[in-house]
């Protein structure tokens, strides 16, 4: 199955007719709640998938999780390469994690202990980066030169792709969209600062708002509230549910998350000027109810508007799978095999 193919889910694929040796690469996605693996091989099909949950607080289990999810991805394969993809600040040399908001890892030399353990070449990438260099080489960013991505999900996660090239910036920790400092003084966040983007634009924003309104005396909480024994129980399926169903409580905090994330899009598309803009992560999957709303917003905020060319806002196409096959194509560049 070619990648074009993720867009309807990962499924086994079959092996192309080749006289030279296909070498494969592993992908590892770790996210916030969730740790997911592709198998790639150099004709861009997915032949293998995994999904486990993340091992919360516990780095040794967090590691382990990650090998063997690898071991039972590759078994039996030629390995070339392997790409992990965390949620942190990863340093210059895609190496170490140096600090994830939503992880345990702090100074974690990720790449040390994976080469060790698994004899393999790795390289480590921010998952958002990841998740966008899938989406410019093989989704929604196609044919274009120069694009963001703003992934969300635990976070919000962000990726800058400048004239065909991935963008790290001086350290390797460029970015860091969902910890732009977006309202003084606001929520605390997990990266030590209060009001960043990401604590008002995420799905667990989202999810916490909803907690919030259902737990409330306001009628536009009634529907939410009957989904879930009590509001601190209400879960993201059943938020997703509400707004698929037009409950006006919950679509009206997806007009409010959507209206923060387009303030905050003018002040990147000011800085950057990108051509494309591509929503990913696990709120993409609302299209159109989340990207008007952003879109508008970003009009409204937008310096000069109606005499800068048109941006183009649009949802990922790869989804929760670009991570790992992003991670996947990134290793198999470094180590030659792509």
């Amino acid at each position: 199955m070619t990648i074009r193919g993720l867009v309807s889910g990962c499924k086994m694929g079959k092996l192309a007719v080749s006289r030279t040796k296909i070498m494969f690469s592993v992908g590892i996605d770790i996210g916030g709640t969730k740790i997911a693996g592709v198998l790639l091989d150099t004709h861009n099909q997915v032949l293998a998938s995994d999904k486990v949950p993340t091992p919360a607080n516990d780095s040794e289990a967090l590691l382990q999780a990650v090998i063997e999810m690898v071991k039972k991805l590759s078994a039996g394969q030629d390995i070339a390469s392997l790409g992990v993809a965390a949620a942190g600040f990863i340093d210059a040399n895609q190496s170490e994690v140096i600090y994830s908001p939503n992880l345990s890892w702090r100074n974690e030399p990720l790449k040390a202990k994976l080469e060790a353990s698994l004899q393999l070449p790795v390289v480590i990438e921010n998952d958002a980066n990841a998740a966008g260099w899938a989406e410019y080489r093989f989704g929604a960013g196609r044919g274009t030169k120069n694009m963001v991505m703003l992934t969300l999900g635990t976070g919000v996660g962000g990726a800058i792709i400048a004239d065909g090239k991935l963008y790290r910036g001086g350290f390797g920790i460029g970015a860091e969209f969902g910890h732009l400092r977006f309202i003084p003084d606001g929520r605390p966040c997990g990266c030590g600062q209060r009001g960043c983007l990401e604590q008002y634009a995420s799905g667990t924003a989202l999810l916490n708002s909803a907690k919030e309104l259902a737990a409330s005396d306001s009628p536009e909480g009634s529907y939410l509230r009957k989904l879930a024994t009590t509001p601190a129980e209400l879960t993201g399926q059943q938020v997703y549910q509400a707004i698929q169903e037009s409950d006006p409580g919950a679509l009206g905090l997806v007009e409010e998350l959507a209206t923060h994330l387009g303030k905050a899009l003018a002040t990147v598309v000011a800085l950057l000027d990108p051509e494309l803009v591509v929503i990913g992560g696990g709120l993409s999957v609302l299209g159109e109810v989340l990207l008007a709303p952003i879109h508008r917003s970003y009009r409204e905020n937008l310096p000069a508007v109606g005499y800068r060319p048109e941006l183009r806002l649009v949802t990922a196409e790869l989804v929760n799978d670009a991570g790992s096959v992003g991670a996947a194509d990134l290793a198999r560049e470094f180590s030659g095999s792509r």
